[in-house]
């Protein structure tokens, strides 16, 4: 099943289509800023029974070198079966549109950003009749953007930067610099970029930071998912509230009071428990009443 992570690492460049000439010199190319760009459909099924659907396809307008395409996948794992598919991506592409097609493959782990951008060639050793080379973006040449005016400058590259660092622990400074480069930011600016970022995280520990992080430093913030995040970083709050108290008053805090604690995500319902843990003479009857 297609992940939240899956859809920020290629949509991000549905967003800001710029964003693909300003990543491409940190994948050793030189990709000219596009004058227009167009996202185009994505199935690629024909008359058969498989259905293929690259992740994201973009047309660009270059003022010196003409028309191309960009297909943007976004890979999590290793997956022998995807170079069969990406060449017929690339190669119905070119058909289909007779324009030449690039392939970009986002990653999150060193492992398979390695494994991705190894040339696949179609053919037996001596007749290499089609070989697919595609450009790949991840953790081994993103840059790790940790100073807020550099994140300032240039937001989305800087979600980017985050999401493929993801798994790394300077992903951490990654996320601090962006929500302090956020702060001076138009909301209709900030909206997008929360959002990605939140998502390209996935279910890893930097989501719980970021979250916190738009709590704090993007009060003004609203949506969806950033007054999900505040009421997260509020319950977050409210448990450690909960057990400094009991810890002060000198009660042992066993390990199932303390899951049941953190584990709640009920402002009102942590409210409660910190109004109790003043006074109770053992950690567990702050539940007494429930």
């Amino acid at each position: 099943m297609v992940g939240s992570s899956h859809e920020a690492m290629h949509r991000i460049f549905q967003h800001d289509p710029g964003l693909f000439s300003r990543v491409s010199r940190f994948l050793g190319v030189d990709i000219p800023r596009p004058v227009a760009a167009t996202t185009l459909p994505t199935d690629l099924t024909e008359a058969s029974p498989v259905e293929r659907r690259v992740d994201t396809l973009l047309r660009f307008e270059t003022a010196d070198q003409g028309p191309f395409l960009l297909a943007v996948e976004a890979q999590g794992k290793k997956d022998p079966d995807k170079p069969a598919s990406w060449a017929y991506y690339v190669s119905y592409l070119w058909t289909k549109y007779r324009l030449p097609t690039a392939l970009l493959v986002v990653c999150q782990d060193y492992a398979t950003a390695k494994w991705a951008q190894l040339p696949v060639t179609c053919g037996p050793p001596e007749l290499p009749t089609l070989t697919l080379t595609p450009l790949v973006a991840g953790p081994h040449n993103m840059p790790v953007i940790t100073d807020p005016e550099e994140a300032r400058a240039d937001l989305v590259l800087a979600s980017l930067a985050a999401i493929t660092h993801a798994a790394e622990p300077v992903v951490n400074a990654i996320l601090k610099a962006l929500s302090t480069a956020l702060r001076d930011a138009p909301e209709d600016v900030v909206d997008p970029i929360v959002e990605f970022t939140a998502h390209g995280l996935g279910n890893r520990p930097a989501k719980h930071l970021w979250r916190n992080l738009v709590a704090v430093d993007l009060s003004f913030y609203k949506s969806y998912i950033s007054e999900e995040i505040r009421d997260e970083g509020r319950a977050q709050a409210a448990a450690g509230a909960v057990l400094i108290v009991l810890e002060q008053r000198g009660l042992a805090v066993s390990d199932d009071v303390r899951g049941r604690i953190t584990a709640c995500g009920d402002p009102e319902v942590l409210r409660h428990w910190l109004t109790r843990a003043v006074t109770v003479p053992e950690a567990e009857r702050i539940f007494e009443d429930e």
